[in-house]
């Protein structure tokens, strides 16, 4: 007998109006993930029909939401408001689905499992669970780094500067920063209602009132998160966020002691080995910069330096786009591992 071709997955996405549901249905048309079928749901839809979107060149209605209109999918992205991700994560088990929260909704509960693709999917490969969470962008790209050299050289500890776009504010920080930057150059005052002070042509640190450790919650929230998706509490790290006027990517500064003594040449050929990343080309490390790398798919790396004054250790320059790689692509990867190989 013939072995019986795998069924096409049903797939649906809640919340296609987000940067995070329009960068889902961007990846989605580009990898040629292959569906039985693919919906749209919008809380806010009272009436078929009255809203449409679009797929693969295709018309899309975007359907009302209600839980009888998911059961029974095989995977559905979760990418709405933080009450509706909350209602239907939960509702996944019950209805017969599987679901990935792309909006950051459940990462604090540790009963949900919080995956890299490619660093720790390995178990939801095999348990398949009812719902799994997408990581904090810089935890996405963090983990990818440490987990390689991890596997190379071993990992004493590591120290992250994160530089956290307006888009980490949704499309109101990018509206605010936009606005501020037009209001400032024409001599006028910087409003500020998403941000804590006036972020255009500004840095601001600590935008988050300290814990009870002294870090804002969400510098403690990374590292966490790294250290979840890792496996291990072997690995001291700390992580330091600063709010930059650049709309798109998370850009890190990394200063990593290895384990054992290397050279750059040998950190760079272990990155080159990970089709994640994207090395830049000698003399070239000018062109990994937020503006270059906004829309693009890898982690890119820049600059690989040798600390001098402490064996062991580099300095290592990140950007990544925070709606694609911090984002789409690994809920994309996640996708893979709960339905089947695309």
């Amino acid at each position: 007998m013939a072995p019986t071709k795998p069924r096409k997955p049903r797939l649906a996405l809640v919340g296609s109006d987000t940067l995070r549901g329009k960068e889902i249905l961007s990846v989605l048309a580009s990898k040629k993930f292959p569906l039985a079928s693919f919906e749209l749901f919008d809380p806010d839809v009272e009436e078929e029909y009255s809203k449409l979107s679009q797929f693969r060149d295709e018309a899309k209605v975007v359907h009302g939401l209600s839980p009888a209109a998911l059961e029974g999918l095989d995977l559905v992205f979760l990418a709405a408001d933080a009450a509706t991700n909350l209602r239907y994560g939960r509702l996944a088990a019950e209805k017969d689905y599987r679901a990935v929260d792309l909006a950051e909704t459940f990462n604090a509960d540790v009963k949900v499992p919080l995956v890299v693709a490619g660093v720790n999917d390995a178990g939801i490969r095999k348990e398949r669970p009812p719902l799994v969470a997408n990581p904090h962008p810089a935890a996405i790209v963090l983990a990818h780094l440490l987990a390689t050299l991890r596997a190379g050289f071993g990992v004493a500890r590591a120290v992250s500067v994160v530089l956290e776009p307006a888009s980490a504010y949704a499309e109101e920080g990018i509206r605010e920063l936009a606005e501020q930057s037009t209001a400032m150059l024409g001599g006028g005052t910087a409003c500020h209602r998403v941000f804590p002070d006036p972020l255009a042509f500004n840095l601001l640190a600590r935008t988050g009132r300290a814990g009870r450790k002294g870090s804002p919650p969400l510098e403690t929230r990374i590292a966490a998160e790294v250290r979840r998706v890792l496996g291990s509490e072997e690995i001291p790290m700390s992580v330091s966020a600063v709010l930059v006027p650049v709309f798109h990517t998370y850009s890190i500064m990394t200063h990593v002691e290895l384990a054992r003594e290397a050279l750059s040449a040998d950190l760079k050929a272990c990155f080159k080995a990970n089709e994640v990343f994207r090395i830049a080309a000698p003399g070239d490390d000018a062109s990994i910069s937020p503006r270059a790398v906004a829309g693009k798919d890898r982690i890119h790396l820049g600059e690989i330096r040798k600390d001098p004054a402490l064996p062991k250790s580099f300095w290592i320059w990140a950007i990544a786009d925070n709606l694609t790689v911090g984002s789409a692509l690994n809920a994309y990867g996640i996708a893979r591992a709960l339905v089947g190989e695309a």
